[in-house]
Order: structure tokens, then sequence, then C-alpha cells
């Protein structure tokens, strides 16, 4: 059964199952910002819309809000974990 959830469709629920996210509680544990890395991981073309949208499938509040409120906060997050990543050696190798 695919995830249910505010703001996320057919497409972005496949996105997730390939990354291992089946259920919204799944999503909640790992977090918007360490999901969406997952997926960009696995080289799909994303844009900042599916970060807003699974931190308001976390939330339930529409993308839309979100981006409005916290947008800022969400993109120094994924910066500073994309960083976290690099130094690691896990990511854009």
């Amino acid at each position: 059964m695919a995830l249910k959830a505010l703001n996320l469709g057919p497409k972005s629920t496949e996105w997730l199952a390939n990354a291992g996210i089946t259920t919204v509680d799944e999503l909640r544990s790992r977090g918007s910002v360490e999901t969406f890395l997952d997926v960009e991981e696995l080289g799909f073309k994303l844009s900042l819309n599916l970060l807003y949208a699974l931190e308001g499938a976390i939330s339930d509040r529409h993308w839309q809000t979100v981006r409005r409120e916290e947008g800022g906060e969400l993109l120094l997050r994924l910066d500073m974990a994309r960083e976290a990543r690099q130094t690691q050696g896990g990511y854009g190798d």
C-alpha cells in the first residue's frame, strides 16, 4: 500500500518507496531533509518543492505554507546536511 499523506502524490510516494520510506512514521523518523537527500542520491531530479512537501506531510501542513513559514530554515538545514554527507564521503562521490 502506498504512503498516503498531505502533499505527496504518486510520483513522490514512488520516490520515497525507492528510498525505503513507506509510512508517515518512517518519514517522520527520518526527517524531511534526510529523506530529501536520500531520494536525491537515488538520482531523481528533484525540486525544493519536494522538501517543503515532505515537511508538510510530517507536520500536516500544505507545502506552500511550509515554504513561506520556514523555507529559509529548511534550506539552511539542507545545506548543512549535504555538507555533512560530503565530509563523510557518502554523498556526491
